[in-house]
């Protein structure tokens, strides 16, 4: 039967969800690739292993610490490939020290060129008590009032560390009642795992502040540790899933993976198809009525 376009884009508006292009995606919440799971490949050709992670059907991506060293003209390039593709850049995830007064100009452009929407400060080493963590939370807040005006969000990513006790206080405790409530609380659910910490209590807790979280497993098996494909260590994902979209303000997954027996390409797909398997509307909307 012949389908008119003008019928065409009348029955795609009564789908419950759409997809962009052939990238698989949840009904609400679309899900990327954290760069650094692929950052082997990524050194060797940017753009192949950019296509290659667009072909296996993720939605976007985030770009870790070595997009800062791009040219301008490498980061255009970047951009016409996203475009092409149909996938997006949703943040990228930098060093303390590109959020610093002299770096966070070039920030600012790099990010803007890419089509970012959040530029998330990655884990600091602690280099003393609560008042590194302090400091950390008041440079978070300097940049946000440098880049909110031009539409990019600031966020912080945490490791093990920001969940771990000092001095009576949990440091990631002190960063988010020292921000801004627009700065974003990017949830790693595996390294708060490994601290002891809980990733659902951690987002009923912060309500609205966690806009993305990397979806990187754990397993407390000391041959296993971070090298878990998705699915394989001891997060209960669905509860994590139901907490993050009903409670925690979740805008898009990024899949992370620091290592397995699979090749980090391989690795990645693997992840997206166990996710495909775990996430789906009904177990979230089950788990968020406690069924």
């Amino acid at each position: 039967m012949a389908i008119t376009r003008r019928t065409f884009v009348a029955l795609s508006a009564s789908f419950p969800f759409a997809f962009t292009n052939t990238s698989w995606a949840s009904p609400s919440i679309p899900l990327g690739l954290e760069m650094y799971s692929v950052r082997d490949e990524l050194a060797k050709n940017a753009e192949g292993t950019v296509r290659a992670v667009a072909a296996m059907g993720y939605a976007g991506l985030e770009f870790y610490a070595p997009y800062f060293d791009w040219s301008e003209t490498q980061t255009k390039q970047m951009r016409k490939v996203l475009d092409e593709l149909g996938i997006r850049c949703f943040s990228t995830h930098n060093d303390v020290k590109y959020l610093s007064r002299e770096n966070l100009a070039k920030v600012h452009d790099r990010n803007l060129i890419l089509g970012s929407k959040y530029v998330v400060q990655a884990y600091s080493e602690p280099k003393g008590g609560l008042d590194h963590w302090k400091s950390i939370a008041d440079g978070l807040n300097s940049a946000a009032e440098t880049l909110e005006p031009a539409g990019l969000k600031v966020g912080y990513h945490n490791h093990d560390a920001e969940f771990r006790v000092v001095d009576g206080v949990r440091p990631m405790e002190l960063i988010a009642k020292s921000t801004k409530k627009s700065i974003m609380l990017q949830l790693d659910v595996g390294t708060c795992l490994e601290a002891g910490g809980d990733p659902v209590a951690w987002i009923a807790a912060n309500p609205g502040r966690i806009h993305s979280l990397h979806l990187k497993d754990w397993s407390p098996d000391p041959a296993k540790g971070y090298k878990v494909v998705f699915g394989e260590g001891i997060a209960d994902w669905r509860k994590i899933f139901a907490a993050a979209e009903s409670t925690g303000g979740a805008e898009y997954y990024l899949m992370e993976q620091e290592g397995s027996q699979f090749p980090q390409l391989e690795t990645a797909k693997r992840c997206l198809e166990s996710y495909k398997k775990t996430h789906s509307l009904g177990a979230v909307n089950d788990e968020a009525a406690g069924k």
